[in-house]
């Protein structure tokens, strides 16, 4: 029976994305996984369920950190009528990790130096993108065209010219040699997770205070390890890690953080916001800072709202406690100034990374086990580096040659490079003849849409990557590491060396490891921190008057999804602790 792939639309409807969510999960063979996946990255139930609109009056609450997690926080808190202060150290931009760099006035032409996408799966990110009614198209993840450089040898992204040219650069058994590197890699980690029952499967999304010895293991032992309990040999693993350096990056990782990408279908069918993810926290900011927002409906009258402080330019230094009305004490002071502040308020939500509460002092401490979750949770490096072009390069030459959107990966220290999908257009409903592997999304043609030209002006991310690689380009003087970056996108194209030195015209590039607002890109568990640290990182402190929230104590980790859904259950919590009193 043939399979055809679903077409993908511009701002699709929940019904389109729960079709693709299912052809994603059928083509997996685990279609039962359906309901649960949609219930558990749901967003939580309204704010407005756990107290009447309006009714938080004169209640103060202290939002730590301005990125998504903290503002969806207070765009719900704001709904009780809390008074909201938003402490945020940026002073020129919004939204934390989610960063859009524009290279020109109009702002149309831009890159992502963090998150660049996002899966149909993730439910509470679409509710508001949908809320905001921003437009969204497809983000391409898999690209025939592009290319896979691994050890001086170039290939199309095809599984059979990698099978053809690659393999023989490594020491596989004759049985690997003989099948695709796609369901290798599925072997390693779709076989496992299909060994699961749809309730322990499940268990992947929830946060809990003990799992089940099935989950337990998968987070006792690294990626390599059940790579190799898979029966993938030493070079087997080494070909997969080149071929596909994010595997490579994060081999001694936990593999539970394997199961919840898989699980959650994190890489199939994905989307991009139009104009730069960062119309979502503008979004957010813009509604907030508005005295008569319209996102709230006519159910919530405008009288009901709280008020809103947003306090950029302010870093939070310290919380303390008064012993005698519980009130939670936020210190802080303007960005490069000495003097500190300090304000009184009756709840906080702290949004901003372990690494970064990792510095503020805390009288007293936190409890044992979360001060030893803040001091030791793991935080991964990513560096990005974003080039203005004079033309697409890379949408140049015949159509079995042009790249439109999609991604190369190669085994240099770049390890990614990513196009554009805005000059895509879907041309065929083409036959699935294969399962595409975990990180991979399934194959589609794409053209140039009508109207879309090679040699009009663009932005790709040239270089993304993660862990150490990423640390030792990060290195380099950031002047430097422009050239160096070109040189090995160069070498992964085929071009002459100084090709894009006049093709090139600007960059940006951003090591997330040296931001001091985060001090890492995304939280990724080593073996055994699910176990121990999932349900301590988010529950409360201060006699739960200090509520958590960022994809760091999500069960989505890296993406907004998370980040957005914990500042929503964050709200709905500290709602919780006032209901007694309405």
């Amino acid at each position: 029976m043939k399979t055809f792939i679903p077409y993908q639309p511009n701002n699709p409807s929940t019904t389109e994305r729960y079709k693709l969510l299912n052809y994603t999960l059928e083509i997996n063979k685990r279609p039962e996984d359906f309901n649960n996946i949609v219930k558990l990255l749901n967003p939580p139930d309204d704010i407005t369920t756990v107290v009447p609109a309006g009714t938080c009056k004169g209640i103060k609450v202290a939002i730590l950190g301005g990125g998504l997690a903290g503002l969806s926080s207070a765009f719900e808190l704001r709904k009780l009528g809390f008074d909201v202060t938003i402490f945020e150290a940026e002073k020129k931009r919004i939204g934390g990790r989610v960063y859009t760099h524009f290279f020109d006035r109009s702002n149309h032409l831009y890159g992502e130096l963090g998150p660049m996408r996002f899966p149909v799966s993730h439910q509470t990110t679409w509710h508001y993108i949908n809320l905001f009614n921003l437009n969204t198209r497809p983000f391409i993840q898999t690209n025939e065209n592009a290319f896979r450089y691994v050890r001086g040898i170039r290939v199309r992204n095809q599984p059979q010219a990698v099978q053809q040219c690659i393999y023989p650069l490594f020491d596989l058994t004759p049985e690997e040699r003989s099948i695709l590197w796609p369901t290798l890699e599925s072997q390693a980690f779709e076989a496992y997770l299909l060994e699961l029952s749809p309730e322990i499967r499940k268990e992947i999304l929830q946060i809990k205070e003990l799992y089940s010895p099935e989950i337990n293991k998968a987070d006792y032992f690294n990626i390599r390890q059940m790579m190799e309990k898979s029966g993938l040999s030493d070079g087997a693993i080494e070909m997969l890690s080149s071929v596909n350096p994010f595997i490579g990056a994060f081999l001694n990782n936990s593999y539970f953080e394997i199961l919840n990408e898989v699980y959650a279908a994190n890489f199939a069918f994905m989307y991009e916001i139009i104009g730069g993810l960062v119309k979502l926290p503008e979004a957010f900011y813009h509604s907030l800072l508005n005295p008569y927002p319209c996102e709230y409906g006519p159910t919530i009258p405008q009288e009901a709202l709280g008020k809103v402080q947003w306090k950029s330019g302010h870093q939070v230094i310290g919380l303390s406690q008064n012993e005698k009305n519980g009130c939670v004490a936020v210190h802080y002071k303007k960005v490069n100034q000495f003097h500190h502040h300090h304000e009184h308020f009756d709840f906080v939500v702290c949004a901003i990374p372990f690494s970064n509460l990792r510095l503020l002092k805390l009288n007293p401490l936190f409890s044992s086990k979360k001060m030893h979750a803040i001091r030791v949770l793991n935080m991964e490096a990513s560096q990005k580096t974003i080039f203005l072009c004079n033309r697409r390069f890379w949408e140049e030459g015949s159509p079995q040659q042009r790249i439109i959107g999609g991604g190369s990966a190669t085994d240099l220290v770049i390890n990614t490079i990513w196009y554009p999908s805005d000059h895509a257009q879907f041309i065929s409903n083409q036959e699935a003849s294969q399962k595409i592997g975990c990180f991979e999304s399934y194959p589609c043609s794409w053209s140039l849409k009508k109207g879309a030209v090679p040699q009009s002006p663009g932005v790709f991310t040239a270089s993304y990557n993660w862990t150490q690689d990423s640390i030792r380009l990060g290195n380099f003087k950031e002047e430097d590491i422009p050239k160096i970056v070109m040189r090995q996108v160069e070498e992964v194209h085929g071009l002459p060396k100084g090709y894009l030195d006049k093709i090139v015209v600007d960059h940006k590039t951003i090591q997330w490891n040296n931001h001091p607002w985060s001090l890492g890109a995304f939280t990724f568990y080593t073996p055994q921190q699910n176990s121990l640290f999932s349900k301590i990182s988010i529950e409360l402190e201060y006699c739960n008057r200090v509520f958590f929230a960022g994809e760091h104590v999500s069960v989505s980790r890296a993406w907004m999804q998370g980040a957005l859904q914990t500042g929503m259950l964050a709200a709905n919590g500290v709602a919780m602790a006032c209901k007694p009193y309405f």
